[in-house]
């Protein structure tokens, strides 16, 4: 007996039914203002699991989406986000749909601004999602990002402050274990690191943690910082591409990661911050 229900082409949990033919391979257009390829991009909420894609936009940080669009007239318009060129823009474009935030749909966080009927039903939705990963053991939520511990020999961040065109960024991993988001010519992420061996390195160097007139004054008044201005320009932005020398020499190439680089703020990245520089060897009970 055939069931006469139509597929609607996706799993419970929101994940899409795996197509039978080969998909093509995509690629980045010449006009495009983003690099990064949208297949890529598809990833799960560490709060609640849900199914989120991540957009690059006009300001420094990414911002994640719900994978469907939904009915714009039923959404409040500070909810309404639009897509072009692989562009995320915090407005309705006129058309009937429109993106939403899934910070504002995710139910592990509680949303205290007035919903309506749909957005309150779409929260209980991807709730009940949560729930059957919970019950399941398919999602298992991940806790907070620890204080970060170093080895009493040698001072080496996990995250380090890297400072590149006069600015500062939150590196997510060492300074050597930065990695190249590119993609290669088998489709996989580049393995290579963009510090390379033949290629000019930055310096650490104890800069001041309050660097802008009139920030409260914090109790570490420097800080190890890797600094990169030193390098040429050309250099410093295949830094913030974060990308091989390789890959920097391909524009045309597109990326299958966002760039990890996090503006770096005094107040909120205060446990990052390091009074001595990590060449610095500290030895165990001997005072200076």
């Amino acid at each position: 007996m055939c069931s006469t229900t139509a597929s609607s082409g996706c799993r419970w949990d929101g994940t899409p039914a795996r197509p039978r033919h080969r998909p093509r391979a995509l690629r980045v257009a010449a006009d495009s203002p983003s690099q990064l390829l949208r297949a890529a991009q598809p990833s799960r909420c560490r709060d609640c699991g849900n199914r989120i894609d991540w957009y690059t936009r006009t300001t420094q940080h990414p911002i994640s989406l719900h994978p469907h669009e939904v009915t714009a007239a039923a959404f409040p318009a500070p909810c309404r986000w639009h897509v072009s060129s692989g562009i995320a823009h915090p407005a309705h474009d006129g058309t009937p749909w429109c993106r939403i935030p899934h910070t504002t749909l995710c139910p592990a966080h509680p949303n205290n601004e007035p919903v309506t009927p749909q957005l309150a039903e779409l929260r209980r939705h991807l709730a009940l999602c949560t729930r059957r990963m919970l019950d399941t053991g398919a999602f298992t939520p991940q806790p907070a990002d620890p204080a970060p511990t170093q080895p009493a020999a040698m001072c080496r961040p996990a995250r380090p402050v890297v400072q590149l065109l006069y600015c500062r960024y939150l590196a997510q991993h060492p300074v050597e274990d930065i990695r190249c988001v590119a993609q290669t010519r088998l489709r996989h992420r580049c393995a290579h690191p963009v510090l390379t061996p033949d290629t000019p390195a930055g310096t650490w160097t104890l800069m001041s943690a309050t660097p802008s007139h009139g920030q409260l004054a914090l109790p570490a008044s420097e800080m190890a910082v890797y600094n990169l201005n030193q390098l040429p320009y050309a250099e410093q932005l295949r830094w913030r591409a974060q990308r091989c020398p390789l890959h920097a020499a391909a524009p045309h190439v597109a990326d299958l990661a966002l760039a990890e680089w996090e503006v770096f703020d005094p107040l909120l990245h205060h446990s990052h911050m390091y009074p001595r520089l990590p060449t610095a060897i500290r030895h165990r009970g001997r005072h200076m």
